[in-house]
């Protein structure tokens, strides 16, 4: 996928389905997020690291756009990037592509997000080395 380096492969599950028999639209931000842990670690120890040095990094805003609709068992694959990095605030893009056609893309969507300090909550400016992880991640800068 052309932008994105970074893929996360799943199945539709079967209790994902709604009563005809169609992903139900709310599973689509589940999905972001199962792509943006597995993007995450990339960075020293993950998520969960983040959190254990006192950074955290809340969801503030979600967007979907569905294309096609996916059923039980169909095979995608997430595509996840990072960027618009500055103060408190990232982002995540995303694409969701069925596999098992050509240019299958099924939805596409972007989350953001805010860095607060783990115990209060409170906003905090994304930790230089989370930037600078990230942009490694996309191939910006030079890995160390």
């Amino acid at each position: 996928m052309e932008g994105f380096r970074h893929s996360t492969e799943l199945t539709a599950r079967f209790n994902e389905t709604d009563a005809q028999g169609v992903i139900h639209h709310s599973v689509y931000i589940v999905w972001f997020e199962v792509a943006r842990i597995a993007y995450l670690e990339g960075v020293e120890s993950g998520y969960r690291g983040l959190i254990e040095t006192g950074v955290d990094v809340t969801t503030v805003e979600a967007h979907t756009t569905y294309r096609a609709g996916v059923r039980f068992d169909d095979r995608l694959r997430i595509w996840t990037r990072s960027g618009d990095v500055r103060g408190a605030r990232l982002r995540f893009d995303y694409v969701v592509e069925r596999t098992s056609e050509p240019s299958g893309i099924v939805a596409e969507g972007w989350t953001g997000h805010a860095c607060v300090d783990a115990k209060t909550l409170r906003p905090i400016r994304v930790p230089a080395e989370l930037a600078k992880r990230l942009a490694q991640l996309e191939g910006l800068t030079q890995s160390d």
